[in-house]
């Protein structure tokens, strides 16, 4: 998946991924990963999430990887907060109230720029990327974190025939071959939601679930 391909879908508005709302599954599942309320938390390929706020409101700084320029400014503005904003070799950051936004290419992303962090809050990078990516993702995710890093990662099963990506399928199976050799991996839910995704049934798909995990990197 091109860099242009997400930038395009910012510029044009495209972003029928774009929660108005906080994720209900960060709320209930979040406080499983028992992280100290002043932890710094990682969400990578953000967007403009409001659940950026909400995380800043459980006690967390927070900071955000994106790769549109336009969605970091979008949050603040509609966060109702001025940023600064700085250039940072190849990346921008923009910092407002604990809540920072590296805006450039993940894949660049040095463990010292990014700096320390004690949980991920992936519930759209994962799937956003093809399978061709997503390896290359898994390794830059642990290039940047400690061992003991927790994640709560979001992902979507569906039959990938029926349905050109993103957001792509990534079944429970992949997950644990992607991550079952360095951490714990635990599924907490799997649920039903294509009756609330008209989106995905118009394109074609006939089942759809969403699979939430809690992944824990040795102590």
């Amino acid at each position: 998946m091109q860099a242009e391909f997400w930038l395009e879908r910012w510029q044009n508005n495209e972003i029928g991924f774009h929660l108005p709302m906080v994720n209900p599954r960060l709320v209930d599942f979040w406080p499983t990963l028992d992280l100290p309320p002043a932890a710094r938390v990682l969400v990578p390929l953000a967007g403009k999430t409001l659940d950026l706020g909400w995380l800043r409101a459980q006690g967390h700084a927070v900071l955000a990887v994106e790769l549109s320029e336009d969605a970091a400014r979008a949050f603040y503005a509609e966060a109702g907060l001025t940023p600064t904003r700085r250039v940072e070799g190849q990346f921008i950051r923009y910092s407002a109230q604990d809540i920072d936004y590296l805006v450039g290419d993940l894949f660049a992303l040095s463990a010292p720029q990014c700096g320390p962090f004690a949980g991920v809050w992936d519930r759209g990078a994962l799937v956003a990327l093809p399978a061709d990516l997503r390896a290359r993702y898994v390794a830059q995710m642990a290039a940047l974190s400690a061992p003991d890093t927790r994640t709560l990662l979001i992902t979507l099963e569906y039959a990938q025939a029926e349905m050109k990506g993103p957001p792509f399928a990534v079944p429970e199976d992949a997950v644990r071959g992607y991550f079952g050799a360095t951490h714990d991996v635990e599924l907490l839910l799997r649920e039903d939601i294509l009756p609330f995704e008209p989106r995905f049934k118009e394109r074609g798909v006939t089942a759809l679930d969403s699979a939430v995990y809690r992944l824990q990197g040795p102590a």
